[in-house]
């Protein structure tokens, strides 16, 4: 998660779900749901090589589309970084609305994944004009970008972080919600992206008297492709 400050109205009575807590959930989490996958393996790949959940609250798993819960059960729904992995979002928000009052959904952009193009997120999602639009990542031209990406997906790996934390305001977005969710699937990009006149604030600073972290990685990137044009 990386806009914990966001979630700001839970009540002490509240009884609190999160769906896809990775290896660290939310502190006020009650009850935690995890979908069943099929290996040891997958699992690790979907939660992004996070360490395994280590927690005394009670996990509860589900297999199929349909939540197993009561309508209403819960007043506050944590979701954060799993509605990307889902093919499905028309029912998966159908099912958040039917057990919750209310929560949090927290998810990367389509430009985060125009860089990286994580094999795990299948689909896009933004969040304009009080609804979340929605796309699946095979209807896109996403992939004729390849190439550029196994750059970025490799410097990822490497551990080269300062990109994502100096555009982190336009590669995640996250916000709460009341009485429900309204998604519209999309055919069109312009759904997902920012509005120009709406651009997100805010950056996380790098070291102080330092280069950008942005600079930083791009001359990482190159010395790596000039190695390979070299080879």
């Amino acid at each position: 998660m990386f806009f914990p400050e966001f979630i700001k109205s839970i009540k002490p009575s509240d009884r609190v779900l999160e769906i896809g807590p990775g290896g660290s959930p939310h502190p006020r989490s009650d009850i935690l749901l995890e979908y069943e996958f099929e290996s040891d393996a997958v699992a690790e790949a979907q939660r992004g090589y996070a360490p395994p959940l280590k927690t005394s609250k009670p996990v509860v798993y589900y297999k199929d589309e349909r939540f197993p819960f009561a309508e209403g059960e819960f007043d506050y729904v944590i979701c954060s970084h799993v509605i990307e992995h889902v093919k499905d979002i028309a029912t998966f928000v159908k099912e958040l609305n039917r057990i919750g009052k209310g929560g949090y959904l927290e998810y990367p952009t389509i430009y985060y994944d125009y860089v990286y193009n994580f094999p795990e997120h299948v689909s896009f999602v933004k969040r304009k004009h009080g609804r979340l639009y929605w796309m699946n990542k095979s209807d896109s031209p996403l992939a004729h970008f390849r190439s550029v990406q196994n750059l970025f997906y490799e410097s990822l790996r490497r551990h080269h972080y300062g990109l994502i934390d100096d555009l982190r305001p336009y590669f995640f977005e996250g916000f709460e919600w009341s009485g429900s969710v309204q998604a519209v699937k999309t055919s069109l990009v312009d759904d997902l992206v920012f509005d120009q006149m709406n651009l997100p604030v805010g950056k996380v600073p790098g070291p102080p008297g330092g280069k950008s972290a942005v600079k930083r990685l791009l001359k990482r990137l190159l010395n790596i492709s000039k190695a390979r044009f070299l080879q």
